[in-house]
């Protein structure tokens, strides 16, 4: 009989043979031998290192966690189901209900992959940033270099962390008390469907206790729609960037994507295509965080410098 931790290796190598790297945001090339992912493609998608992946894949690795699985599930672009039973085979249970599900359906990380000349950031109901591709690494700075838990754009809009320190300059066309007030009313009503995440519990506690300002909007929001905006971002290597920002919700994901475009041949335009091909590779591959403690090999990319924000 087949041992659980041997399962789980042969699922993780035949799901990595069958994902096509076009719809993992990788160019086809000649001479690939491996029919889908190539592990360092996967250990880049997944935020682990290529001796994990391999480890893992060949039984000898034990135990991965939660997290693990949940950033190989979101890279491999498992279905729900076919995540469940990764949990399985790895002896965990899975994402229980009454907890936010940082899951991306295959179809929407193909469209994402696919609109690689944008910024995308994917984000989940406490808007913990748990998918992105390398544009909007080129325009905000590499998610991947910030501790997992910062990795929220309400910590960097009240909190007095990480996330806060790193953010850019930046001003909109709607007041910026806008943003904040549906950001707060986007979390009142999150935990309100996940009472037992406490992630959740712990990110409202926190900015309660250390923002007067969360607290007041805590108390007093109301429900606030999303609309389009144009924000101007202060980057370091092309300077004032103005782009068109919009947040799509993802319907029966609890998901929102959020895009930066500007119109063609516009000053703006040029500016993201100069960061495209300044940034080379990181513009180009996309990569997926976590929303809880950092993956197996990803805690020495903290140490560097201006990582950037999640606006």
């Amino acid at each position: 009989m087949t041992s659980p931790r041997f399962e789980f290796g042969e699922l993780l190598h035949a799901w990595r043979d069958r994902l096509s790297p076009a719809d993992a945001g990788f160019a086809m090339t000649d001479g690939r031998r491996a029919p889908g992912l190539r592990r360092e493609e996967l250990a880049q998608l997944a935020g682990l290192s290529v001796d994990y992946i391999q480890r893992l894949e060949r039984g000898r690795a034990r135990n991965p966690s939660p997290q693990v699985v949940g950033a190989l599930s979101r890279a491999l672009q498992l279905s729900r189901t076919e995540r469940d039973d990764f949990y399985r085979s790895a002896g965990l249970l899975p994402p229980r209900d009454g907890t936010i599900d940082t899951h991306v359906p295959p179809s929407m990380q193909r469209i994402a992959a696919r609109l690689e000349a944008f910024p995308i950031g994917i984000f989940a109901a406490d808007w913990s940033l748990v998918w992105w591709n390398g544009m909007w690494s080129a325009l905000h700075g590499d998610p991947s270099l910030a501790p997992p838990t910062e990795r929220n754009l309400a910590r960097a809009l009240f909190g007095t962390g990480f996330a806060r320190a790193s953010m850019r300059p930046f001003s909109s066309y709607h007041a910026e008390d806008a943003l904040e007030s549906s950001i707060v009313a986007d979390l009142k009503e999150a935990i309100s469907r996940y009472p037992k995440d406490r992630q959740l519990q712990s990110l409202v506690h926190d900015l309660t206790t250390t923002s007067d300002t969360f607290a007041h909007l805590w108390a007093t929001s109301t429900v606030s729609r999303h609309t389009s905006n144009r924000k101007t971002i202060l980057h370091p290597e092309v300077g004032a960037i103005t782009l068109d920002c919009d947040v799509l919700l993802v319907p029966g994901a609890d998901l929102r994507m959020v895009t930066y475009t500007a119109a063609t041949a516009s000053g703006a335009a040029s500016k993201l295509d100069l960061l495209r091909v300044t940034n080379g590779r990181t513009a180009t591959a996309p990569l997926r965080s976590d929303r809880g403690h950092p993956a197996e090999g990803c805690e020495d990319r903290f140490q560097r410098r201006d990582p950037g924000t999640l606006l």
